[in-house]
């Protein structure tokens, strides 16, 4: 192990064990945070029931503090698949946390007759009950961030839809002319399906209050004495800033991992919304001469290295990649439920991974898709009504004055002639004439 390096013997098993994806645990930071703000609330719980001595309780928080700061990054090496049920990274934490506290009482490292990482920083604790917990406390506060990623996507998504409001179109449905509408119609409905996933996420994450905390190794509470079951959960709701409560059978909650099915669900949820927004910008702006080119996307990058010229819809095509990733996750996360045994789901590692991931991905590309894509869609006003002039939709707003069959053999009549629908109004008879082309106008 690195001479400076703050982590023990346990961590170095785990890095030895370990070698699989190359993703260390610090690229989960709020997942170590969260681990951080746990031991925090167990050293303040411990002191408060005479358990920890008031030093070393203080040295244990403040080493917990510079974790959640991001001073010892460096030092979550371990791979985020592991075995253990996350027993590796619990103690990589332990490890950390121990000997950043020797280091703040001016100790050497491994002075573990004074702070030791068990015995003092785990402390009323298993695995199996700070994981899980700490897990849950990563999603809430990812889930925070990618709510105001979406939220401000929608937003923008709004505001061309303001923009392109009074732009006339052809819509369609089955990729067939159906009807009239509007640019601004289109973008509002695209706004619209995510402001309501973002209204879904808050309500989702709420499963992520109720954490197993207390209930140590499978929710029997060994090691833990009532005081500190009385006191460490609200202790770490005080400290999170989340109203956290404490599970009602703690040992269903030990290894019940439904929460983690359902919101992995809405992510996927999320990640088919974004995807079917970034295949209607691809179609609506393909071209641009032989496609549709209602719309012009952001050019970001030549397109081609043969093809001069060429420029491609590159921003909505890493959206469609990172969904398709985010789609694959939960499958990983339902399996991962379904494999827990008897009092535990040692699968719990590959669940966070998946799950904090997947968010992070999300945050990611939705924010690139709204400062790269979204906010500089020009609409290509000539385009829009060129198509709406030449097609047939038009003739299901002359239903209501000519009747449906008179208004199919207009269209009929349209297709077969190559005129357009005003081209064939003459022929309506007089008292219809005029509210017909009204109605084609749009007026």
């Amino acid at each position: 192990m690195p001479r400076l390096a703050h982590y023990g013997p346990q961590t170095a098993r785990a890095l030895a064990n370990f070698p699989v994806s190359g993703e260390p645990i610090s690229s989960l930071p709020n997942l170590t945070k969260a681990m951080a703000l746990v031991k925090i609330a167990a050293a303040r719980t411990n002191q408060a029931c005479g358990h920890l001595s008031a030093d070393k309780a203080a040295a244990i928080e403040r080493a917990g503090y510079d974790i959640i700061e991001g001073l010892l990054a460096e030092n979550f090496g371990i791979d985020v698949f592991q075995g253990g049920a996350g027993t590796s990274t619990n103690m990589n934490v332990n490890e950390v946390m121990a000997n950043r506290a020797l280091e703040h009482l001016g100790l050497e490292f491994g002075r573990y007759d004074v702070i030791h990482p068990n015995d003092h920083v785990n402390m009323s604790q298993s695995t199996n009950d700070v994981y899980p917990t700490a897990i849950r406390l990563a999603m809430l506060m990812t889930n925070a961030s990618l709510m105001e990623s979406v939220e401000r996507l929608a937003s923008e998504l709004g505001s061309k839809g303001d923009e392109f409001r009074n732009i006339r179109k052809l819509g369609r449905t089955q990729l067939q002319d159906a009807v009239p509408m509007t640019l601004g119609q289109e973008f509002h409905a695209f706004a619209t399906a995510l402001f309501e996933d973002v209204e879904r996420l808050g309500q989702m994450s709420q499963m992520f209050l109720e954490i197993n905390l207390g209930g140590t190794a499978i929710g029997t509470s060994v090691n833990a004495d009532a005081d500190y079951r009385s006191m460490i959960v609200p202790t770490l709701a005080q400290l999170s800033g989340y109203k956290l409560t404490i599970a009602e059978n703690l040992m269903e909650a030990s290894w019940d991992t439904g929460a983690f099915v359902l919101y992995s669900g809405m992510l996927k949820r999320l990640a088919t919304k974004l995807s079917k927004i970034a295949n209607d910008l691809r179609l609506l702006s393909s071209g641009p001469r032989g496609g549709l080119w209602e719309i012009v996307l952001p050019a970001m990058q030549p397109g081609s290295s043969i093809m001069p010229g060429k420029v491609n819809p590159v921003i909505p095509e890493v959206v469609n990649q990172v969904a398709f990733h985010v789609i694959g996750a939960d499958l990983t996360v339902t399996l991962a439920s379904e494999a827990g045994q008897l009092q535990l789901n040692a699968m719990e590692p590959v669940i966070a991974a998946s799950i904090l991931n997947a968010m992070r991905l999300l945050i990611n590309v939705v924010d690139l898709f709204r400062v790269k894509c979204v906010s500089g869609i020009r609409a290509n006003e000539t385009q829009c009504l060129a198509h709406l002039d030449a097609s047939t939709a038009l003739a299901a707003l002359l239903v209501p004055v000519i009747g449906y069959e008179k208004a199919a053999l207009l269209a009929h009549q349209s297709l077969d002639s190559r005129l357009r629908l005003t081209d064939l109004i003459p022929e309506l008879p007089d008292d219809v004439r005029a509210t017909a082309l009204k109605r084609l106008q749009g007026s």
